[in-house]
């Protein structure tokens, strides 16, 4: 039987909190997890791009993924980053995401060759799902062409969907354009699409959207769910203005670094203080403008 496809609601591209040796620091992972879902995380994305998954080994993801199940986060409220430009890698963890009771994957495209036609993307998509071959498997496409340069075009979901439709079951869309996002949903009723931005929330969750999955999340998870709960309420689209202000605080600047160098401020706590190359810290009166930023928002708005 397959996997049940995943909840709508408001997801955090979690951060990977690092030891001073720039191994992943899993008790601090489990510990922030948790502390998300329980202030109203409908989930958490491990392993992506705030995650710094591609900054890993395969056997340093597949061990995280491992590591986080055996210290009690719940198998069906992750959503794990597989996605490499080799397909046996993304096969290797994507095996081992489901060996580890975790049938919701998050996939990247191969982002390496820029210049690749449907036909490649199709052939690769489709020699995973053959080679893994487990029922249990839903894929969540990764649209983020700002930094693989790769596409995920109409036509490439509707042969996917057309052959696969019990496994290509959604996609985030990080492209930043809500009209594309819409128009994914026009084209494929059902298709559970999260935003890559909590910005859209409130827009995708009204256009039969799945809801968002983000990276400013790991600040702003308790408004983003008190959006998704009150989505039906007056008051929604006021605190979506708010929860807009706050992801627009996050502009321009590199949100993998700077959540971390926040979270260590606001909790003094210097674990988050670590970064893999290429990801370097900014400096810290950035930090203190943002955080005076957010207070401004919290205040007022």
């Amino acid at each position: 039987m397959a996997s049940t496809r995943l909840p709508k609601g408001s997801y955090v591209a979690s951060l990977t909190p690092l030891q001073s040796n720039l191994t992943a620091d899993v008790e601090l992972l489990v510990q922030h997890c948790k502390s998300l879902l329980a202030a109203g995380a409908q989930g958490i994305a491990l392993l992506g791009t705030t995650g710094e998954a591609t900054s890993f080994t395969v056997e340093e993801r597949k061990t995280i993924m491992s590591d986080i199940i055996g210290r009690g986060i719940p198998a069906d409220k992750i959503l794990v980053g597989t996605g490499c430009c080799s397909y046996g890698d993304t096969i290797d963890l994507t095996r081992h995401a489901l060996k580890c009771g975790i049938s919701n994957i998050l996939m990247l495209p191969p982002y390496y060759y820029k210049q690749v036609d449907d036909t490649g993307l199709f052939n690769y998509f489709e020699k995973i799902v053959n080679e893994v071959a487990d029922e249990q498997l839903q894929v969540y496409l990764y649209h983020i062409p700002k930094l693989t340069g790769v596409n995920i075009s109409m036509a490439l979901l509707e042969n996917l969907l057309g052959k696969f439709p019990d496994i290509f079951v959604g996609m985030k869309d990080s492209g930043g354009d809500l009209e594309h996002m819409t128009s994914v949903l026009d084209h494929f009723p059902g298709f559970r699409l999260f935003a890559g931005t909590e910005k859209y929330l409130l827009d995708v969750l009204r256009y039969g959207g799945a809801g968002s999955i983000s990276a400013t999340a790991n600040v702003t998870v308790q408004l983003c769910h008190e959006v998704f709960t009150k989505r039906n309420d007056p008051a929604a689209d006021r605190l979506q203005e708010k929860l807009s202000a706050l992801r627009a605080c996050f502009d321009g600047l590199p949100f993998t670094s700077v959540l971390k160098q926040y979270l260590a401020r606001v909790n003094n706590d210097a674990r988050w203080l670590n970064v893999r190359p290429p990801n370097s810290l900014v400096e810290m009166s950035g930090i203190e403008a943002l955080i005076k930023s957010i207070d401004q928002i919290n205040k007022t708005a």
